[in-house]
Protein backbone atom coordinates (compact mmCIF):
# COMPACT_ATOMS: atom_id res chain seq x y z
CA UNK A 1 0.00 0.00 0.00
CA UNK A 2 1.48 3.15 -1.65
CA UNK A 3 1.26 6.37 1.13
CA UNK A 4 -0.80 7.95 -1.00
CA UNK A 5 -3.38 4.64 -0.57
CA UNK A 6 -3.07 4.93 3.27
CA UNK A 7 -4.01 8.92 3.24
CA UNK A 8 -6.81 8.36 0.94
CA UNK A 9 -8.31 5.75 3.66
CA UNK A 10 -7.44 7.81 6.66
CA UNK A 11 -9.23 10.90 5.21
CA UNK A 12 -11.95 8.56 3.85
CA UNK A 13 -12.42 6.81 7.37
CA UNK A 14 -12.37 10.33 8.76
CA UNK A 15 -15.12 11.63 7.09
CA UNK A 16 -17.13 9.01 6.98
CA UNK A 17 -16.74 8.45 2.93
CA UNK A 18 -14.63 5.13 2.95
CA UNK A 19 -16.78 2.37 1.37
CA UNK A 20 -17.76 -0.42 3.97
CA UNK A 21 -15.90 -3.32 1.48
CA UNK A 22 -12.74 -1.60 1.80
CA UNK A 23 -13.13 -1.31 6.29
CA UNK A 24 -10.31 -4.53 6.48
CA UNK A 25 -8.04 -5.47 8.65
CA UNK A 26 -5.50 -4.19 6.44
CA UNK A 27 -7.30 -0.55 6.37
CA UNK A 28 -7.78 -0.38 10.13
CA UNK A 29 -4.12 -1.03 10.80
CA UNK A 30 -3.20 1.56 8.08
CA UNK A 31 -5.34 4.23 9.38
CA UNK A 32 -4.32 3.86 12.94
CA UNK A 33 -0.49 4.21 11.90
CA UNK A 34 -1.91 7.36 9.49
CA UNK A 35 -3.54 8.79 12.21
CA UNK A 36 -0.56 8.41 15.05
CA UNK A 37 2.37 9.64 11.99
CA UNK A 38 0.21 12.21 10.71
CA UNK A 39 -2.52 13.70 12.30
CA UNK A 40 -0.38 14.94 15.77
CA UNK A 41 -3.87 16.94 16.95
CA UNK A 42 -6.02 13.41 17.43
CA UNK A 43 -5.06 11.32 20.30
CA UNK A 44 -5.83 8.12 18.56
CA UNK A 45 -6.55 6.22 22.29
CA UNK A 46 -9.09 8.47 23.02
CA UNK A 47 -10.34 9.81 20.17
CA UNK A 48 -10.37 6.79 17.88
CA UNK A 49 -13.27 4.98 19.80
CA UNK A 50 -16.33 7.31 19.24
CA UNK A 51 -14.75 7.79 15.40
CA UNK A 52 -15.02 4.04 14.68
CA UNK A 53 -18.62 4.00 16.69
CA UNK A 54 -19.59 7.24 14.13
CA UNK A 55 -18.02 5.40 10.88
CA UNK A 56 -19.50 1.72 11.61
CA UNK A 57 -23.11 3.77 12.05
CA UNK A 58 -22.45 5.78 8.86
CA UNK A 59 -21.97 2.36 6.64
CA UNK A 60 -25.10 0.87 7.98
CA UNK A 61 -23.23 -0.71 10.87
CA UNK A 62 -24.39 -1.00 14.70
CA UNK A 63 -22.04 -0.85 17.58
CA UNK A 64 -23.57 -3.63 19.67
CA UNK A 65 -22.56 -6.36 22.42
CA UNK A 66 -22.03 -8.60 19.29
CA UNK A 67 -20.73 -6.46 16.14
CA UNK A 68 -19.34 -2.93 15.48
CA UNK A 69 -16.69 -1.28 17.70
CA UNK A 70 -14.74 -3.17 20.22
CA UNK A 71 -12.46 -1.36 22.53
CA UNK A 72 -10.13 -4.34 23.66
CA UNK A 73 -9.11 -4.98 20.52
CA UNK A 74 -8.99 -1.00 19.49
CA UNK A 75 -6.76 -0.42 22.31
CA UNK A 76 -4.42 -3.63 21.81
CA UNK A 77 -4.08 -2.82 17.99
CA UNK A 78 -3.19 0.62 19.11
CA UNK A 79 -0.49 -0.22 21.46
CA UNK A 80 0.67 -2.95 19.37
CA UNK A 81 0.95 -0.19 16.31
CA UNK A 82 2.78 2.08 18.79
CA UNK A 83 5.17 -0.83 19.46
CA UNK A 84 6.05 -1.55 16.17
CA UNK A 85 5.87 2.21 15.02
CA UNK A 86 9.21 2.20 18.54
CA UNK A 87 11.61 0.18 16.38
CA UNK A 88 11.69 1.68 13.45
CA UNK A 89 12.85 5.20 11.91
CA UNK A 90 11.57 8.73 13.41
CA UNK A 91 10.98 9.51 9.82
CA UNK A 92 9.35 6.35 8.69
CA UNK A 93 6.30 6.52 6.04
CA UNK A 94 2.98 5.34 6.25
CA UNK A 95 3.77 3.18 3.48
CA UNK A 96 6.89 1.52 5.34
CA UNK A 97 5.04 1.64 8.85
CA UNK A 98 2.61 -0.64 7.08
CA UNK A 99 4.26 -3.09 5.02
CA UNK A 100 6.38 -3.50 8.45
CA UNK A 101 3.36 -4.10 10.55
CA UNK A 102 1.61 -6.82 7.81
CA UNK A 103 4.90 -8.52 7.39
CA UNK A 104 4.86 -9.14 11.21
CA UNK A 105 2.51 -11.29 13.08
CA UNK A 106 -0.29 -8.28 13.68
CA UNK A 107 -0.86 -8.95 9.90
CA UNK A 108 -2.99 -11.53 10.47
CA UNK A 109 -6.01 -11.12 11.93
CA UNK A 110 -6.04 -13.60 14.33
CA UNK A 111 -3.07 -12.06 15.88
CA UNK A 112 -4.90 -10.77 19.33
CA UNK A 113 -5.56 -14.81 20.42
CA UNK A 114 -1.94 -14.74 20.93
CA UNK A 115 -2.67 -12.55 24.25
CA UNK A 116 -6.49 -13.66 24.89
CA UNK A 117 -9.01 -16.11 24.51
CA UNK A 118 -11.26 -16.59 22.31
CA UNK A 119 -14.23 -16.66 25.25
CA UNK A 120 -12.32 -13.65 26.83
CA UNK A 121 -12.22 -11.51 23.67
CA UNK A 122 -15.17 -12.11 22.20
CA UNK A 123 -17.18 -11.07 25.39
CA UNK A 124 -19.39 -8.50 25.60
CA UNK A 125 -17.40 -7.03 28.19
CA UNK A 126 -13.85 -7.00 25.99
CA UNK A 127 -16.09 -4.67 23.44
CA UNK A 128 -17.01 -2.45 25.90
CA UNK A 129 -14.26 -1.77 28.46
CA UNK A 130 -10.47 -2.71 27.72
CA UNK A 131 -9.96 -6.47 29.21
CA UNK A 132 -6.63 -7.14 29.72
CA UNK A 133 -4.87 -10.34 28.15
CA UNK A 134 -5.57 -13.62 29.77
CA UNK A 135 -3.10 -15.78 27.88
CA UNK A 136 -0.22 -13.01 28.26
CA UNK A 137 0.63 -10.00 28.43
CA UNK A 138 0.99 -7.43 25.71
CA UNK A 139 5.01 -6.68 24.84
CA UNK A 140 5.66 -3.59 26.35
Amino acid sequence: MTDDEIDMLGRGFCACTLPKAHWTHGAHFATALWLILRRPDIDAEIDMPGMIRRYNESVGGVNSDTSGYHETITQASLHMARQLLAGLPADVTPAAAYAALMASPLGDKDWPFAYWTRETLMSPAARRAWLAPDRTPLPT
